[in-house]
């Protein structure tokens, strides 16, 4: 009788212990469905899914031409981009945590990666979509392109920088920086235009398009000795690039 008794005792004790496990777990499902109801965002799919579609941040500023050459890849690529426009005399604090040297353009993705140089930019955007194949004349004539936006973003910069700021090169006049310096550059750029509507050929290429912004800066230097310059073929092609829709997409205010 006690040995009935007390296994009548252990069955029901293991059927509690079951029921109280099951309510346990029907309990903790009620609240964690509740939870998730009432903040959806909490999940870990859709916190991932928020990260992933976190659109990537691109630090510029709007006249700098490192920064229009990244803005004009960006644009025809059709990627979307937040655009935080950056004060130079007042760097934010969060540009200057992910990249220390602090100029523009600097793109930054929800997983931290960071992406510092323009050039570098402008390919990753091509990569991804590149509609008007600005990449295919750069992979047909790839070593002359690469060479000329070399010059164009070493020589060449430093003759546009003489120029535009002369009292900081006294070495030389304004004009020798223009006549003389940038004018090797620029010379081969017109001798190119004078034979094909753009520089790699009749249709634009990555190098018409990191080009470009640096012959923007120059010619508004002194834009009616520009206007009036032997320069024919580069004025028209500067002239065209400085209507296009596209050009003034990415510098709208």
């Amino acid at each position: 009788m006690a040995c009935a008794v007390a296994w009548r005792c252990a069955v029901r004790l293991m059927l509690e212990n079951e029921l109280a496990s099951e309510l346990s777990t029907k309990l903790a499902n009620k609240l964690a469905n509740k939870l998730l109801t009432k903040h959806p965002n909490k999940s870990p799919d859709n916190q991932a899914r928020k990260l992933e579609n976190k659109l990537p941040a691109l630090y510029t500023f709007r006249r700098c031409p490192y920064a229009i050459r990244a803005r004009l890849a960006i644009k025809v690529s059709g990627i979307r981009v937040e655009e935080i426009e950056v004060k130079l005399s007042d760097k934010p604090a969060a540009l200057i945590a992910i990249s220390p040297k602090a100029t523009v353009p600097v793109l930054h993705f929800a997983d931290g990666t960071v992406i510092e140089e323009s050039l570098d930019i402008m390919r990753w955007a091509l990569a991804l979509h590149d509609p008007d194949s600005w990449l295919a004349g750069r992979a047909k004539d790839n070593e002359d392109t690469d060479t000329l936006i070399n010059t164009n973003d070493t020589n060449f910069k430093q003759a546009l920088d003489c120029y535009k700021y002369p009292d900081r090169f006294p070495e030389h006049t304004q004009q020798h920086y223009r006549d003389v310096d940038a004018a090797v550059f620029l010379g081969a750029l017109e001798t190119r235009l004078s034979e094909t509507r753009f520089l790699f050929g009749n249709n634009i290429t990555l190098a018409d398009a990191a080009i470009f912004p640096f012959v923007r800066q120059y010619a508004a230097v002194d834009i009616d000795w520009f206007n009036a310059s032997a320069y024919v073929a580069l004025r028209g092609w500067h002239d065209a690039w400085q209507a296009s829709a596209l050009f003034q997409s990415v510098m709208r205010k």
